[in-house]
Order: C-alpha cells, then sequence, then structure tokens
C-alpha cells in the first residue's frame, strides 16, 4: 500500500515516540519485580510510583487512589462487579445508559442474570442522557450509577458534572467510562464527584495491555484479581512495569500537548465535517455538533452499505471504522445509532473517522475526494437508491 491515512483513532492510537523511549529500559536495564525487597528492584517501584502520580494529578485525585489494570474493559468489570458485591445488601439496583461501551453493557447482563436490576436511560437525538429520566429512576436500592463521560462512536460528551452532582446529592456511587475521554478533556474528580473512573493508555498515544481505575478513597470495593498484595491488595498480579512506564509518559504528553491537540484536532474535524455537509448528499452527522470530542466525525450515508464503503475506503489507503472495534466483526448496525433514533438501514451506512493530531487538511481533502466516488459508486448499485431518486423526479 503506496498511501496511508490512519483515522481511527478512538480504536487505538500510534504509541509515541518518546513512550516507547521511555518503556525501553525497562524491558532490559531494569527489569526487576517492583515487589523484590533488593535494591535492583527499587527502580522498577519507584517508576510505578512516578507514573501513578502523573496520572493522579492530571485528575486532581491522589496517589493511593490509583489502581493499574490491564486496560479500560477490566476497570469497567471492576468498578461495576464489584461494587455490586460490596454493596449488595443495600441495594441491587444499578442505572447505566443505552450507549455504553460492550464491557459495560456486557457487565451488566452478566449482572442481571445474579439478581441485579438494571435501569438502561435513553438519550436524545444527540446521544445525550436525559437528566430528568435519570432522576426519576433512581431508587432506594439504587447502589450505582455508571455513565460513559463521552461515547466512543459518536463523540458526544455526556454532561458529568450534573450526574455526579445527582449522584452525590442522593448518596449514590457514581462510576465513569472515560476511556474515550481521558487525555482529551480535562477531568476533575472533585469538580465532577466521580467515585470512580475507567481509562486506557493506548487511546491517548500510550501502549495496549495497560489502563488502570480511578478510585475515591473510602469507595470500599474489594479486589477484582485476587493472589498476591500487588495494588495496595486491590489488584494482584506482578506490574506491567513497562506499560505503565509508558502510559505514564503518554499522559505527561497529552496533559502538556492538551490545548494545542485539542485546537489542531478541532480544526481538522470541523473542516471535514463541513465538506462532507456540502458535498456528499442525503448524509446524516451523528452525535452533538458542539459537545462532542475534538477528534470525533461520525456521519451516517442513505442508501449505502458501511462494510463495503469501508473496505473500499481502505483499498484507498484510507483506515476508518463503522462503529467501535470491539463489535467490527458484528453484522448488527451500532446500539448507538439505534439509540439516538436512527433506523436499520440508515444505521448500517455510517462511518466513524478519528482524527489524531499528525493528520493534515490535505489528507481531509483526499479523504473527502474518495469518499464522494466510493459513496455514489455504491448508491449507483443500490435499488433503493434508484426507487428514490425516481421519485424525487416524478
Amino acid at each position: 500500500m503506496d498511501k496511508l491515512i490512519y483515522l481511527d483513532n478512538a480504536a487505538t492510537t500510534k504509541t509515541a515516540p518518546e513512550v516507547v523511549e521511555a518503556m525501553l529500559p525497562y524491558f532490559t536495564n531494569f527489569f526487576g519485580n517492583p515487589s523484590s525487597i533488593y535494591s535492583f528492584a527499587a527502580e522498577s517501584k519507584k517508576a510505578i510510583a512516578d507514573a501513578r502520580e502523573k496520572i493522579a494529578n492530571s485528575l486532581g485525585a491522589k496517589s493511593n487512589e490509583i489502581y493499574f489494570t490491564a486496560g479500560g474493559s477490566e476497570s469497567d468489570n471492576w468498578a461495576l462487579k464489584a461494587t455490586a458485591e460490596a454493596y449488595g445488601n443495600k441495594g441491587k439496583h444499578i442505572i447505566t445508559s443505552k450507549i455504553e461501551h460492550h464491557a459495560i453493557l456486557h457487565t451488566c447482563e452478566a449482572l442481571e442474570k445474579k439478581g441485579y436490576e438494571i435501569t438502561y436511560l435513553d438519550v436524545d437525538e444527540y446521544g445525550v442522557v436525559k437528566l430528568e429520566q435519570l432522576k426519576e429512576a433512581i431508587r432506594e436500592d439504587t447502589i450505582l450509577i455508571s455513565i460513559m463521560f463521552a461515547n466512543n462512536e459518536i463523540g458526544t460528551i455526556q454532561p458529568i458534572k450534573e450526574i455526579g452532582n445527582i449522584a452525590r446529592e442522593r448518596g449514590i456511587l457514581f462510576h465513569t467510562d472515560a476511556v474515550q475521554a481521558y487525555g482529551h478533556v480535562p477531568i476533575n474528580v472533585d469538580e465532577y464527584n466521580i467515585d470512580m473512573l475507567s481509562a486506557s493508555g493506548h487511546k491517548l498515544n500510550g501502549p495496549k495491555g495497560i489502563g488502570f481505575m480511578y478510585i475515591r478513597k473510602g469507595v470500599k470495593i474489594r479486589s477484582f484479581v485476587h493472589g498476591g498484595a500487588q495494588e495496595r491488595s486491590r489488584r494482584a498480579g506482578t506490574e506491567n512495569v513497562t506499560g505503565i512506564v509508558g502510559f505514564g509518559k503518554a499522559v505527561e504528553l497529552a496533559f502538556a500537548n492538551l490545548e494545542e491537540r485539542n485546537k489542531k484536532e478541532t480544526q481538522l474535524r470541523d473542516y471535514l465535517i463541513e465538506k462532507i455537509q456540502k458535498e456528499i448528499p442525503y448524509c446524516r452527522l451523528n452525535g452533538h455538533r458542539e459537545l462532542r470530542l475534538s477528534n470525533n466525525v461520525n456521519f451516517s450515508f442513505r442508501f449505502i452499505e458501511g462494510e463495503s464503503m469501508l473496505i473500499k475506503l481502505d483499498f484507498a489507503g484510507i483506515c476508518a471504522s463503522s462503529g467501535s472495534a470491539c463489535t467490527s466483526g458484528s453484522l448488527d448496525p451500532s446500539h448507538v445509532l439505534l439509540a439516538i433514533g436512527l433506523p436499520h438501514e440508515i444505521a448500517h451506512g455510517s462511518l466513524r473517522i478519528t482524527v489524531g493530531y499528525e493528520n493534515t487538511m490535505e489528507e481531509m481533502d483526499y479523504v473527502v475526494e474518495n469518499l464522494k466516488k466510493i459513496i455514489e459508486d455504491l448508491r449507483n448499485m443500490s435499488p433503493l437508491y434508484e426507487d428514490f431518486i425516481k421519485k424525487q423526479e416524478k
């Protein structure tokens, strides 16, 4: 392939060179197990402490409130399952939304089989949780509210501060899946009344296989992985020192350049949105126009099938997706797009583009140029489009 334009940064990001450089010594020179008592292992232990401090500072949290995990899915599972176990004597009711990542939704399904009741909140046409419905859903036995910070498919940012206030006023724990938002928008756990937060390294130019969970001091959830005394006896297993070091460096870079990166990504995003809307007919922007992640563009194109569009984009050297990378093998339309009210036939023709700081305006022009031709070709093969045009001409 002569040309490669990577536009699927919501699925994963390229590990930054500075991150790789920071990790390398911990594969070879400082490979000691941080739990060992000899001085050689102290370097690994210190590296973990330094990364934990950087992450805590980025959230306005304390170091002892950050627990390293294998990624966002593990953190989400931990938040829900351990809360259900620890607070089950208080109640068995949990509130979430219909557009959560499957790490939340499938965990909720597993809890339902164990006798817990889950309320799945509706969202409006832009993917925003309805706060009045949230208030009405709260019961005496509600033990947890889990709402994602920003949606991984359509980029809509939720009213997290308002949700946190509602949860705090009612004495209910509040967890947010911030996998897409962390490192892209400022988050302060005290300001937003967040009790637990999930994040993942590979979404902000860090390595894969490393994540963390913020657990506010005083939240009495239990260990998720049993074994040794690592992570203050809450998450057993020898620490992924190289991954933790890389995550810490990625966080340092992300927050040092947050404003500058968001500005550039927003310019690319808005340019692409406006160009698609102007040059490609019968399309719909999904998600909130303003309250969305700086790098997210999601469109549905009528009269086409999304998989064919992605294959043809791939032939042109363009990497994009139709939704969450975790469900890319599914033939079902996106649950997120269905939740915002799209019919199946339109939801099937969706495209998610997530830009990165290395992308350029010239690449956006190339994308639209190819996308126009691809959609035109696919529509010309569609009997539905042919019938639609005939009706328009009458």
